[in-house]
């Protein structure tokens, strides 16, 4: 079924995936940068919005936990098409249900469409990326990961622009829905079914869907799955609290305001995103474990500055360094777990859950501890943990069969 793509081909699968990684990002800052206004327009508190992240959360678990089975029935092609259109109806109503109906259950009912369809997507994403990078035979993941940093990018500089012009959040939302259902269509028409990511063949004997699901899960036996899971942790948690919590943080306990919350959003992002388009030479050159120690000593800096900034400049910097620093341990671990291509994308979906439980049910947990000890004192706890991922980033280590080749 894997049958030589040509150079177009490949150009246009790669391209397409590029552009999903490009969307999921988008939708997430999205919802990030108008947690401000989200919150003013529904009268709510810090643990009503912890409530709606756990609901979000819990919904993402559920899809990145049915990923593999999604992808084991339908292939990550169609299982992609299925999750973005989730992503999509979700977002949509999010927006409904605080502009029109201000309607608490509304905006959780939509937050958990939005969590269940990018959990999915995040894994199937993640597996057909790095069977293009298996493809391309080179160091590309963490460009994808750039990929998705830069739609966090746009789409926090769309939230703040919206803030500035006081666009309602249902308009606001309603634009974005739209462009990830059009871009749904038209990546999925450019990628190619591929056996290596559990697409199913179109013609002849087709293996048994759970003779897939078996395939999908087997790394979970694998001990170096849950090694990789504790180098993913720390860095998952601190790029998914900065996503629900730096604009908040800025905008209330720095008394920034809504439009510097999600400008710190933006400096954030715009710094992961540059570190990741130049994060495969980088790894080339000093290989994964040292550039996971370093990153993790600049995001733990990074965090402790921005909670102690005694200005809105320093608070800046912080939030810069938080986002260098947190910007590639989630694609290493990606392309760690990729390192025999035969079990590739089982490995790489359950290194993929793991981080993005992390990456997703942390920030909700966050919330409701900042009730009780502040949200900056709650911040504490990603330094603990961007610690410990980077002292146990020795996982990340290339396998033996692969690090003469990879140069990893």
């Amino acid at each position: 079924m894997d049958s030589t793509l040509t150079r177009s081909q490949y150009l246009r699968w790669r391209n397409a995936v590029f552009a999903i990684f490009l969307a999921s990002g988008a939708s997430i800052a999205t919802w990030a940068s108008r947690v401000p206004d989200i919150k003013s327009a529904l009268d709510i508190d810090n643990t009503q919005i912890g409530l709606l992240l756990l609901g979000m959360g819990v919904a993402s678990i559920i899809g990145i936990s049915t990923g593999p089975a999604v992808m084991a029935r339908t292939g990550a092609r169609r299982g992609m098409l299925m999750t973005m259109i989730t992503v999509s109806i979700g977002i949509a109503l999010i927006g409904i249900g605080t502009t029109v109906l201000a309607s608490f259950v509304v905006v959780i009912i939509g937050l958990a469409l939005f969590g269940l369809g990018n959990g999915g997507l995040d894994v199937m994403m993640n597996v057909e990326a790095t069977a293009i990078e298996q493809e391309a035979g080179k160091t590309i993941l963490p460009l994808f990961h750039a990929f998705f940093s830069f739609g966090t990018v746009i789409g926090a500089g769309l939230g703040w622009a919206a803030a500035q012009a006081h666009i309602a959040v249902v308009a606001h939302a309603s634009v974005i829905a739209g462009a990830i259902l059009i871009a749904a269509f038209v990546c999925i028409a450019n990628v190619p079914g591929r056996e290596a990511v559990l697409d199913p063949e179109e013609q002849g004997e087709k293996p048994h869907w759970r003779e897939r699901m078996h395939v999908a899960l087997s790394a979970w036996r694998e001990p170096r799955t849950y090694a990789l899971g504790v180098v993913m942790l720390g860095m998952s948690f601190a790029e998914g609290g900065a996503n629900d919590w730096l604009a908040l943080g800025t905008a209330e306990d720095h008394g920034g305001g809504t439009a510097m919350g999600a400008a710190a959003l933006t400096v954030f992002s715009v710094c992961m995103t540059v570190v990741r388009i130049f994060g495969g030479p980088l790894v080339d050159r000093f290989g994964r474990v040292a550039v996971l120690r370093v990153l993790a000593v600049a995001a733990a800096g990074g965090i402790l500055l921005y909670i102690l900034a005694p200005s809105l400049p320093f608070v800046f910097v912080g939030a810069a360094l938080w986002g260098i620093g947190a910007s590639l341990g989630f694609p290493l671990g990606m392309s760690a777990a990729a390192d025999d291509p035969t079990k590739a994308a089982a490995r790489v979906s359950a290194a993929a859950t793991i981080g993005y439980i992390a990456f997703l049910g942390g920030p909700p947990v966050l919330g409701l501890i900042s009730e009780q000890i502040g949200l900056l004192n709650t911040l504490f706890i990603l330094v603990a943990l961007v610690a410990a991922s980077g002292l146990a980033s020795g996982a990340a280590k290339p396998l033996d069969t692969t690090a003469a080749a990879s140069k990893k």
